[in-house]
C-alpha cells in the first residue's frame, strides 16, 4: 500500500505546518495531555537544543504509533554498504569510473547501495560518505533509517518515489532530495530501474551558502526548495526495519509501517531541488571566477569560512569571456574533488565521463581538461558566446582527503587507464 503527496511546501529551512487529517495539529502547544485523533506527540531534533535560533532544526511529529515501538536489533550484513574507509596509504593517482552496472538479479535501493569513497565518520560527526545505487526493484516490507549523517540523493538513472515518515518525495534525474539524520523511509521505482549517486553527510546539516558580494539573488533560491505535505500509511503486518548506526547496519522487526505520522510542524524534515532552476553566476570579462559559484549546498565546519563538504554543480550556462581558456583550467586544490554525471557531455572531458561515472581527484592531484579539450578550447573563436546545453555534472568537495575503498579500488568498472587521457599534452614551450 503506498501512500502519496499531495503536494509540497516551499522554502529553505522554513518552519512547516501540516496535517493529512483535519484537527491532529495541536494548537497553541506541542505536547498536550492528549493528542487529537488518539496520537502520540514526539520530538525529532536535528541540531543541539542550544543551537542559535536561526541553526536550530527540529520537527514535532503526531503519529500512530512511537519510534521505540519496534523489535530488538541484531547485526545485518551488507558487504557493498559501510564507512570502512582504510587506515592504509591512499594513492594520489587521479581515478575514475565507469557507472555502476545494473542488476542482472532483483536488488532494491538498499542491497544496491555500493560505498565508492569516504573521510571522516559518525564517531567523530564530520566527513562525508560517498556511494553509488544501482536498483530494479521497490524496496518491499522493509524500511531504512540512517542514524549516522543526513542523506543526499542524486538520481541519474530513472526516478525515485520516496515515502517518508513526514511525507513523500518524487524525485527525478537533475533533481536532489536530502533525507535528514534519523528519518525513516522506504523507495519505490516507478520506472522499475535506477541508478544514482548517494553522499552521506556525517557533519554539520546542509544549509544555502551566504551571498556575500553577490547580494540577495542568485545560486539556488530557497523558494525553490520543495518540502512534503503530512501524509500517513496505517498498515500493520510482518516488516523489517534497517538502521545505519556507527558505520554499520542493523535490522529489526517491526509489526506495522513505521511511516505513521499524521501530522507534523517544524523545520527538520526531508526536501527535494530541481537542479535546473539554479541560477548560474558567471564572467563577463574575462578569466574565471571560482567554482565557489557554482555551489548549491554546503555543510559547515567548525573552521570559518570552510566547509566539511560542498555540492557544486555545473549546470546549462554561457561562457561569453575575452582572451581566456573558458574550459574549466588546469588546477591542483587544497580541497579534494568527488565528481558525477547526471546528464549530457561534462566541458572538461572530451570522452570516457559518462553519466552515472564518477572521478575522484584528491588533494593536490593535478588535473583539468583532457588534451583533446585543451586543442579545441584553444582554437576556439572568442568572439561569440559558447552556450553550454544539454548537461549536468556535480562535484562533492571536501577539506579532508577522500579515501577510495577496497571494493572501488578492485571494481571492474574503474577505468585503469584514466590517467593517460593527460598524456597528450604535448609540450608547446617556444623560446
Amino acid at each position: 500500500m503506498a501512500i502519496h503527496s499531495n503536494g509540497y511546501q516551499t522554502g529553505f529551512g522554513n518552519e512547516f505546518a501540516t496535517e493529512a487529517l483535519p484537527g491532529a495539529l495541536p494548537v497553541g502547544r506541542n505536547s498536550p495531555q492528549q493528542v487529537a485523533h488518539g496520537l502520540y506527540a514526539e520530538q525529532l531534533t536535528g541540531t543541539a537544543f542550544t543551537a542559535p535560533r536561526h541553526a536550530n532544526r527540529r520537527s514535532w511529529l503526531y503519529r500512530i504509533r512511537p519510534a521505540a515501538v519496534h523489535g530488538r536489533f541484531e547485526p545485518f550484513a551488507h558487504a557493498g554498504f559501510h564507512n570502512d574507509f582504510g587506515s592504509g596509504p591512499v594513492t594520489p593517482e587521479k581515478l575514475r569510473w565507469n557507472p555502476l552496472p545494473l542488476p542482472e538479479q532483483a536488488v532494491d535501493f538498499i542491497d544496491g547501495l555500493f560505498t565508492v569513497a569516504g573521510n571522516g565518520g559518525p564517531e567523530a560527526g564530520t566527513g562525508v560518505g560517498l556511494h553509488l545505487y544501482a536498483a530494479n526493484r521497490d524496496m518491499d516490507g522493509r524500511f531504512f533509517c540512517n542514524a549516522d549523517g543526513e542523506l543526499m540523493l542524486v538520481p541519474e538513472l530513472g526516478r525515485l518515489h520516496i515515502e517518508t515518515e513526514l511525507g513523500v518525495l518524487d524525485v527525478e534525474p537533475q533533481q536532489i532530495a536530502v533525507i535528514p539524520r534519523g528519518v525513516r523511509f522506504r523507495i519505490a521505482l516507478p520506472e522499475g530501474q535506477a541508478r544514482g549517486y548517494v553522499c552521506e553527510n556525517f557533519g554539520a546539516l546542509f544549509k544555502l551558502p551566504d551571498l556575500g558580494p553577490i547580494g540577495s539573488n542568485g545560486l539556488a533560491n530557497p523558494r525553490d526548495f520543495e518540502y512534503p505535505q503530512a501524509a500517513f500509511e496505517d498498515v500493520e503486518g510482518e516488516f523489517e526495519l534497517l538502521t545505519k548506526f556507527q558505520g554499520h547496519l542493523w535490522r529489526s522487526d517491526i509489526g506495522h509501517s513505521p511511516l505513521d505520522v499524521v501530522a507534523w510542524h517544524g523545520n527538520y524534515a526531508p526536501y527535494r531541488y530541481d537542479l535546473r532552476r539554479f541560477n548560474v553566476i558567471g564572467s563577463i570579462s574575462y578569466d574565471h571566477p571560482d567554482p565557489s559559484i557554482f555551489l548549491v549546498l554546503h555543510s559547515p565546519s567548525d573552521t570559518p569560512g570552510t566547509s566539511s563538504v560542498d555540492f557544486a554543480i555545473f549546470a546549462p550556462r554561457v561562457l561569453a569571456m575575452r582572451d581566456t581558456f573558458r574550459p574549466p583550467w588546469f588546477h591542483r586544490n587544497i580541497a579534494s574533488e568527488f565528481m558525477g554525471l547526471l546528464h549530457g557531455v561534462y566541458d572538461a572531458k572530451a570522452e570516457g565521463f559518462a553519466p552515472g561515472g564518477c572521478s575522484l581527484h584528491n588533494c593536490m592531484t593535478g588535473h583539468g581538461p583532457d588534451a583533446a579539450t585543451f586543442e579545441k578550447a584553444s582554437t576556439a573563436d572568442l568572439s561569440q558566446p559558447d552556450y553550454i546545453d544539454g548537461t549536468m555534472a556535480f562535484m562533492f568537495e571536501t577539506r579532508a582527503v577522500i579515501r577510495p575503498t577496497a571494493q572501488a579500488m578492485a571494481a571492474p568498472h574503474r577505468q585503469q587507464d584514466y590517467p593517460d587521457c593527460w598524456m597528450g599534452l604535448r609540450k608547446r614551450f617556444q623560446r
